[in-house]
């Protein structure tokens, strides 16, 4: 049996949940556990990884533990993926005012 555990977080004021399945279909490649997390941003609100506000991502269970667990992955990720230029570029327009 699949279990998905689902986390409230909010990320620089971006209310989203994430969710992490550890045992992703009893899947094991090399050993290692195949696991699914799932970031979903409230309204679908773009986030650093997706423009759509939702992003799906197959990594292995050890990868996230290893990180602290699935908040602080998902937490990691946005926040390195938030110093791209891109990212920085939306933020920047995003704060702009626009006259008409």
């Amino acid at each position: 049996m699949t279990t998905t555990e689902t986390y409230r977080i909010d990320w620089e004021g971006i209310a989203l949940s994430v969710r992490w399945t550890p045992q992703w279909l009893g899947v094991d490649i090399d050993g290692q556990q195949v696991a699914h997390l799932e970031l979903v941003s409230d309204d679908r609100v773009p986030l650093p990884v997706t423009e759509t506000g939702y992003r799906s991502h197959f990594t292995s269970r050890e990868a996230v533990e290893a990180e602290g667990g699935p908040v602080a992955y998902a937490l990691k990720w946005l926040d390195v993926e938030s110093l791209s230029d891109a990212w920085k570029e939306r933020e920047a327009a995003a704060r702009q005012m626009s006259l008409f």
